[in-house]
């Protein structure tokens, strides 16, 4: 039995995981991706499991040899990482190693790869164009810009950044029903949650139903169904919350340097107090370890 340490989120369960529809589902969108008619009976697919390099608590990544492709997909709820063209060189590099034996690697002649495929499903809150691409190129640290115009970059990244919110009108939900009700599922949760954050998810799911929205999936799966998102959506709450403190804490020490450098400068106490908006305890105690620093 599998034993993986990252809880698999709701898209992977549905276009990969799941015994009954995964296969057919991959297929479904690997078609609407690349306009193609592969068909469920006779279409090989190997999924390629590597963890811990793109997500640490979740597993939201899908890696699928295909048609002689490598395939990685990934759903994004959260803000898109301008970094992720980096992330997935590690991941691929991961991918290869574990596809060729490392006795072929040293061998003369050259080795065929699956040609690689990055895209990134992004139906996140915040405002994101229907479609764009990250480039790892953009990160590099060019010394001549003529030297770009003279040879070609030695290495290089795209990943196709998808939005798959049902407000980005993106043409390849019109192609892939699946992957249209899941949006449409992920949205129908999103606004319950705005509107009542006490609602349950049984309501939502049973409305989801009703209205056709993943029904056969959502009746054979409820309970599983619930458990993922309650965990997906408790895991989004944390990263929020992570990056409010963080950003609080980042304001506090800004204070606190402000206040220091006012100290040195001889400025009253109390109207550093106002000038900072930190107490005056603060700032005497502020004042008390910087003047033990300079004995």
């Amino acid at each position: 039995m599998e034993n993986r340490k990252h809880k698999d989120s709701l898209f992977i369960d549905l276009f990969c995981k799941d015994k009954v529809e995964g296969k057919e589902n991959f297929i479904s969108l690997y078609n609407a991706l690349h306009q193609s008619k592969l068909d469920l009976a006779s279409t090989e697919l190997k999924e390629v499991n590597i963890e811990n390099v793109l997500y640490t608590v979740r597993s939201n990544d899908i890696a699928m040899l295909v048609d002689d492709r490598l395939v990685v997909l990934l759903e994004h709820q959260s803000t898109i990482n301008e970094n992720m063209p980096l992330r997935l060189l590690e991941y691929v590099s991961r991918v290869y190693e574990q596809l060729i034996p490392i006795r072929t690697r040293y061998k003369k002649k050259a080795m065929k790869l699956p040609y690689p495929e990055f895209y990134v499903f992004y139906d996140g809150k915040n405002s994101y164009p229907a479609e764009k691409t990250l480039k790892l190129s953009d990160a590099f640290i060019i010394p001549e810009k003529k030297y770009l115009k003279k040879k070609n970059i030695s290495l290089e990244i795209l990943v196709k950044v998808i939005n798959i919110n049902i407000g980005a009108n993106n043409s390849i939900l019109k192609h892939c029903k699946t992957l249209e009700e899941y949006s449409t599922l992920v949205e129908l949760v999103r606004e319950s949650k705005q509107e009542n954050p006490d609602s349950s998810l049984e309501e939502t799911l049973t409305k989801a139903i009703k209205n056709g929205i993943l029904s056969e999936y959502l009746q054979r799966k409820s309970s599983e169904v619930r458990n993922m998102l309650i965990a997906e959506y408790s895991y989004e709450t944390d990263i929020e919350v992570q990056r409010e403190e963080a950003f609080e804490e980042g304001a506090e020490q800004t204070k606190i340097q402000t206040a220091k450098n006012m100290i040195i400068d001889k400025i009253p106490l109390e109207q550093i107090a106002k000038w900072t908006a930190l107490p005056l305890e603060k700032i005497e105690q502020i004042k008390n370890e910087y003047s033990k620093s300079q004995n």
